[in-house]
C-alpha cells in the first residue's frame, strides 16, 4: 500500500507469526467469538453476519453479503461498513494466534465501489508479531475470490488482557456473558477486538 504509516511498519526486532497449535484447522469455520457482535454475530440482525474459515498459515478467509441495511450511497455499502468488514475479519487473525488483541491502528483503501446483494470476499493474514503488536494485512474482493479488488486493509493489533473488556464494558453485557454455563462461549466472547 503506498502511503503506509510508521505505526504500520513492523520494527527490525518483529518475527514470523505462528500458528497456535491448537488454532482451528485450516477450512474449519472460525464462528462468531460473541453472539452480539456487530461483525460475527448472528444476534445483531444489521451486522455483517461474517462467515470467517482458517486458511493455511496465519491466514484467513471470510466473507458477507452486502445487505440493505449497509446502504451509504443509494444501492452501494457503506464505507464505515466495508471498513467494518476488514477490521473484523483482520481481528479474527487473532484466533490463530490464540490471543486476545484490540484494534490499535487500521487503514483502509476504497478501491470501487461495493453494491447492496454483493459478496465481499475477504483474506487476511499476519505479517508479523513485535511483543504485544500485532500486523496484518485484508483485502477483500467482489465477484469471487479472485475477483477485482474493492478494498485493502493494513492493522496494527495489540495483545491484551482479559481486563481489558471487564474493565471497560458495560457491566450489564459482561455479566451475561460471564454468566454463561458455557465456558467455551465465555473464552470466545472476549477474544477478538471489542
Amino acid at each position: 500500500m503506498s502511503g503506509r504509516t510508521t505505526a504500520l511498519t513492523p520494527p527490525a526486532g518483529a518475527v514470523e507469526p505462528t500458528r497456535h497449535p491448537d488454532a482451528p484447522a485450516p477450512g474449519e469455520i472460525i464462528g462468531a467469538h460473541y453472539d452480539r457482535c456487530f461483525g460475527c454475530g448472528d444476534g445483531a440482525p444489521h451486522g455483517l453476519h461474517l462467515v470467517t474459515r482458517a486458511g493455511e498459515g496465519v491466514r484467513i478467509t471470510a466473507e458477507f453479503t452486502v445487505q440493505e441495511a449497509h446502504q451509504g450511497a443509494p444501492g452501494l455499502a457503506h464505507g464505515g461498513v466495508l471498513a467494518t468488514a476488514l477490521d473484523e475479519t483482520l481481528g479474527s487473525l487473532n484466533w490463530l494466534l490464540r490471543v486476545i488483541a484490540v484494534t490499535g491502528r487500521l487503514e483502509t483503501d476504497f478501491v470501487r465501489p461495493v453494491p447492496v446483494d454483493t459478496v465481499l470476499h475477504l483474506d487476511a493474514e499476519v505479517t508479523a508479531v513485535a511483543d504485544r503488536k500485532i500486523y496484518s494485512t485484508a483485502t477483500g474482493r467482489i465477484g469471487g475470490p479472485d475477483g477485482p479488488v474493492a478494498v485493502r486493509a493494513e492493522a496494527l493489533f495489540i495483545e491484551v488482557k482479559v481486563d481489558h473488556f471487564i474493565d471497560n464494558g458495560r457491566p450489564a453485557e459482561i455479566d451475561a456473558a460471564l454468566a454463561d454455563p458455557d465456558q467455551v462461549k465465555v473464552a470466545r466472547a472476549f477474544e477478538v477486538n471489542p
